[in-house]
């Protein structure tokens, strides 16, 4: 029964993150294949993979609430699963700035920031996966470095996008709409970074 329960944490982890994954995929069709007057059904889309992440985190807590032993320290586990809905949340808030910023066309450097955004979070599930046998993985450390790589790739190209937009951009209303989705989009790889940091940390103290 041990096994079976400790099993259950790090299967969330990963089904939560998967939730991230198809946010993240949603998110760059959406921005890819942009049509304004879908929006607020794509948004509809994005909610419902949003409760369904919002779902599995409370049986996460249910189970942990309950839990007289637990596989890592209870606030970790608290921790990465706040940290991992986090990055879920942070998609919906880019797609729910282009819907009430009613935004008509997508901008080249946002479909970059979005590929990116594709794989970190994918990049985070391979983490995960490997996070229940973080004991023995040998590949697990090398996935927190490649999330830290790719937050400073989408580091370099907000910096990119924002000198861009203010360049070649005369609309101040365009120009303070797209600096907060570029904004939200580098939010959401950081929270991806925030994750990883997390899963390091976890990892060190029961080394």
């Amino acid at each position: 029964m041990a096994k079976k329960q400790d099993s259950f944490y790090f299967d969330t982890f990963y089904t939560c993150i998967d939730y991230s994954c198809q946010a993240a995929h949603l998110l760059h069709d959406v921005m890819a294949n942009y049509d304004p007057e879908q929006i607020g059904e794509k948004l509809d889309e994005m909610h419902a993979i949003e409760h369904a992440a919002d779902v599995k985190k409370h049986e996460l807590l249910n189970v942990l609430v309950k839990a007289f032993i637990t596989p890592i320290e209870r606030e970790d586990i608290l921790l990465l699963g706040q940290n991992i809905d986090d990055i879920t949340d942070q998609i919906e808030d880019v797609l729910l700035r282009l819907y009430c910023n009613n935004v008509q066309t997508i901008r080249p450097d946002a479909l970059k920031l979005s590929e990116v955004m594709i794989r970190v979070c994918e990049e985070a599930k391979s983490m995960a996966k490997e996070f229940a046998d973080f004991k023995h993985s040998k590949t697990l450390h090398q996935h927190i470095v490649n999330i830290n790589t790719m937050e400073e790739e989408a580091d370099a190209l907000f910096i990119s996008s924002l000198r861009t937009l203010h360049t070649t951009c005369s609309d101040p209303l365009e120009i303070i709409v797209w600096r907060e989705i570029y904004t939200f989009m580098e939010i959401c790889v950081d929270a991806c970074e925030h994750a990883a940091d997390t899963v390091e940390s976890i990892v060190m103290k029961n080394s």
